[in-house]
């Protein structure tokens, strides 16, 4: 692999910086949080530094509103081709806080919520606390052992009386990215159950060669009418902490009961985020594809290494977002009542998410994110290799 300036970052350079996925376990290398360690684009740079000189810091004004899902607008069709009226485009702090908006005002009250598993972690927890049984639907092993969504699980799930699916696309964790016809035979059992979907597609710009992110709503009348859609520039320009996302209506019913409260929607959105995510969205093209392509050296790198160093972890590269889902249940059993996630905390210092947190599906399994300069990636993955070794003997 040619050197790129990634390579030159350093964990002691990350640590000073003291992000949160540096500082919450020191002494570790940290691979557990959906954040990357590559800075941000220039652009974002740019607009963030004019917004603090202008200053443009206050609560946030209808013009930088109105251009920021004019952006959102034209980087849907550009990108996915898929034509959504700026009007229908809300600003709102994160893909939660859409989630939120959908539970509280356009799901059947108290009904429970479908979600494959595993999961996002706080589709599971952020579910519970607003008093929703969960109904969990582990993904199933499909042709070439691609994981792919349960559709008769689902179906039960919603004869049990749910309403809203969780569609995670590109899918957090597994980095699946959902085909035309995936989606198509989804759709027709939400159809066949007055369902209605809220559809992640923050990961959408993070997608690798030969897979192409379709906008769930974007298929059909079908789909724009059973779906609210959740995106943002936050995880492909690693900005998450500018606390701003875009609920995107394709319903017209739906769009009419955003007039009451789209203001609610769109408070929590911060002004520099919403400035951030327009100059990613108008001019952050170039710096996307130069960490898309990093990355895309990662996924196969992290193969080789586990291949060479921990054959037994099971690990599908992943076609979509920066995400690896690693399958530890082949390896022997040294962890004792420990999750492999704690193991790997405690004995390497390598600091992952338990699978567990993502659901039942996820018992044995950890996340580990591959947004990481190529020598610490190596170097997680021969931390954990040593102390498997070590425990071993």
């Amino acid at each position: 692999m040619t050197h790129h300036p990634f390579d030159d970052i350093t964990v002691e350079q990350l640590v000073t910086q003291g992000s949160m996925k540096w500082g919450k376990t020191p002494g570790h290398l940290a691979a557990f949080v959906a954040e990357m360690d590559f800075g941000i684009a220039p652009v974002i740079t740019e607009a963030l530094h004019k917004a603090v000189d202008t200053p443009m810091l206050g609560y946030l004004p209808s013009r930088v509103k109105d251009d920021m899902c004019e952006a959102t607008s034209d980087f849907l069709r550009s990108h996915y081709g898929w034509d959504v009226p700026s009007s229908r485009i809300y600003p709102t702090a994160d893909v939660l806080s859409a989630y939120d908006v959908v539970l509280e005002r356009f799901s059947r009250p108290d009904s429970p919520v479908i979600v494959p598993t595993p999961a996002y972690m706080p589709f599971l927890t952020l579910t519970a606390l607003r008093g929703r049984e969960v109904l969990q639907v582990p993904m199933v092993s499909g042709h070439g052992g691609r994981v792919e969504m349960d559709l008769e699980g689902i179906g039960k799930a919603f004869e049990a009386g749910a309403h809203v699916m969780i569609l995670c696309n590109p899918h957090n964790p597994l980095g699946r990215v959902y085909t035309k016809e995936e989606l198509e035979a989804l759709a027709a059992v939400v159809d066949a159950h007055d369902g209605l979907v809220f559809s992640d597609e923050i990961h959408a710009p993070l997608t690798f060669g030969g897979h192409q992110h379709i906008p769930y709503a974007s298929l059909s009348e079908v789909t724009a009418r059973h779906t609210l859609t959740a995106t943002s520039a936050s995880k492909a320009f690693d900005i998450p902490g500018l606390k701003c996302a875009q609920l995107v209506v394709s319903n017209d019913v739906h769009q009419k009961a955003m007039t009451d409260i789209a203001f609610i929607v769109s408070h929590g959105a911060a002004t520099p985020g919403v400035l951030a995510n327009t100059a990613a969205y108008r001019g952050g093209g170039p710096w996307l594809q130069d960490v898309l392509d990093y990355i895309d050296a990662n996924r196969t790198l992290l193969a080789d290494l586990l291949r060479d160093h921990l054959p037994e972890v099971g690990y599908r590269i992943p076609e979509g977002t920066y995400i690896a889902w690693l399958d530890c249940t082949g390896l022997p059993d040294v962890k004792g009542e420990r999750s492999w996630a704690q193991f790997f905390s405690d004995e390497a210092h390598v600091s992952l998410t338990d699978g567990a947190l993502c659901g039942e599906a996820g018992v044995g399994h950890v996340r580990l994110m591959l947004s990481t300069p190529r020598h610490i990636l190596e170097k997680i993955v021969m931390a954990m290799a040593a102390a498997l070794h070590n425990a071993s003997e």
